[in-house]
């Protein structure tokens, strides 16, 4: 994983976000109206997609691969960041913007984005946003809302097209992102990080490969024993060959149980009984070398 981005001293931009948004917003619901329009006759048209830092999710990565026709790996290479800090306990990916003056958005053409129908959460919510209160001392969940972002550069909020919170996100069609969203975030929000902080190097590049380098991960799926050791319905596996989101689930799975300890694996019985057996022989290779060592010192 790259340094690019490296900010030792700051928090999780994703946290920071979140706690910026929880003060400076008001907190919209489903019901709530909101005026916006974005097409080529706003003058600003185009110019939201520059030099913006783009947060993007396991989901967001699956689908641009598979718009663009490349591997996962080729593509978090090509357009993505991983900014590291002492304060990640998970990965961060964001979107590389082009390295030109105005660092415009990769998939930006003069008729738009590029890979609209494929476009990642953030991009597809735009105005909206989606925020969650913190959570309550007795472990509830933190209230969802929603908010409008306003910024004086972006001329769409003039536009006279009168939308409610409920019929923009109809529009955009976030429903598969916001579940794939809300997996992952229980996920990284999961009581394991809490309680031991920093993942290992080794373990945070599992998390990464089982989350967003689905190419990664599907090597080492079928390139080694995992399947061999563990009860997974063949129905299942041959998805995993062929659609990205039945992996990337299997991924969710992995790291719930080898990183967080949760028993979302069943070890298959013979693997287990191999175990045993080998755990056996080594009590008894260890008493017998136990009963032979007086002997030798005697001689």
């Amino acid at each position: 994983m790259s340094d690019d981005g490296k900010s030792p001293e700051a928090g999780d931009p994703r946290k920071l976000l979140e706690e910026k948004i929880l003060e400076d917003h008001a907190r919209l619901g489903p019901k709530d109206k909101f005026k916006f329009g974005c097409h080529p006759g706003v003058s600003c048209f185009n110019t939201c997609c520059s030099d913006v830092n783009i947060f993007l999710s396991p989901y967001d990565v699956l689908r641009l691969t598979e718009r663009l026709g490349i591997t996962s790996t080729d593509f978090l290479e090509k357009y993505t960041l991983l900014p590291v800090h002492r304060d990640m306990t998970t990965p961060v990916v964001l979107l590389k913007m082009n390295e030109d003056e105005a660092k415009p958005c990769p998939f930006l053409t003069e008729n738009g984005c590029g890979v609209y129908t494929d476009r990642p959460w953030p991009c597809r919510m735009y105005p909206v946003g989606l925020a969650t209160s913190k959570d309550t001392e007795d472990g509830w969940r933190g209230e969802r809302f929603y908010f409008l972002l306003e910024e004086e550069s972006c001329l769409g909020h003039q536009e006279a097209k009168e939308w409610t919170i409920q019929e923009w996100l109809d529009g955009q069609e976030v429903d598969a992102y916001d579940e794939w969203g809300e997996a992952y975030k229980e996920l990284s929000l999961h009581k394991f990080f809490e309680d031991i902080g920093d993942l290992t190097p080794s373990k945070m590049e599992m998390f990464f490969n089982a989350t967003y380098d689905l190419q990664k991960f599907r090597e080492f799926v079928f390139g080694s024993t995992l399947l061999e050791r563990f009860d997974v319905h063949e129905d299942f596996i041959h998805q995993m060959q062929t659609n990205n989101e039945a992996l990337l689930r299997f991924g969710f799975l992995w790291i719930r149980f080898a990183i967080c300890g949760e028993p979302t694996m069943k070890v298959r019985a013979e693997a287990e009984q191999a175990v045993q057996e080998s755990l056996e022989k080594r009590v008894l290779s260890k008493k017998s070398k136990s009963s032979e060592s007086p002997q030798k010192d005697s001689q």
